[in-house]
């Protein structure tokens, strides 16, 4: 499952940000494997994300979220 697909509210883990697509800014801000991450809000038309992730809030848009490989906690 990737960022992308996350629904407003459901939490999940990174598994794998590997892509090259993936800014380093996002690194540096904890976009990290192993980190919690929150979907708090959507902006209208679905970009971009406004996420938790470790306690920091961000946004990314959804070009970018599809190469964040997650898993969620849902049973």
């Amino acid at each position: 499952m990737t960022l992308a697909e996350l629904k407003r509210g459901q939490n999940a883990i990174i598994t794998d940000v590997s892509s090259k697509k993936i800014p380093l800014k996002l690194l540096e801000m904890g976009c990290l494997p192993g980190n919690s991450v929150e979907l708090v809000q959507v902006a209208p038309f679905s970009d971009p994300m406004y996420l938790n992730i470790n306690g920091t809030h961000l946004a990314i848009r959804k070009e970018t979220a599809i190469h964040i490989l997650i898993e969620t906690n849902d049973a």
